[in-house]
């Protein structure tokens, strides 16, 4: 995992009460950074190479096949992470809770 993943891996184990995730768990061809099966939902951190049109098209694709398979996918950058985990925190707590 990177730093990031580590901090938001801290955070999610510790602060989301009710809901149980898992890190990096495999979902087809895929490796889903956290997941919280019971809600189908999936949490990716992105570093900065997911800016690169490349990358962006491969996560396009990854994340058409994951909603076809029922998940929701909530993405965060390395930075909002490592700046503001509170509101990471927040709008996780939000997407879970709906």
């Amino acid at each position: 995992m990177t730093e990031s993943e580590t901090i938001l891996w801290n955070a999610l184990r510790n602060s989301i009460q009710g809901f149980k995730f898992r890190r990096q768990h495999p979902i087809g061809d895929f490796i889903a950074d956290f997941i919280c099966l019971s809600q189908k939902t999936v949490i990716e951190v992105d570093g900065g190479y997911h800016n690169a049109d490349e990358q962006q098209r491969e996560d396009q694709f990854r994340t058409d096949y994951l909603q076809k398979m029922g998940f929701r996918i909530i993405r965060f950058t390395n930075e909002e992470v490592n700046t503001d985990l509170k509101k990471v925190i927040l709008t996780i707590k939000e997407e879970l809770n709906k």
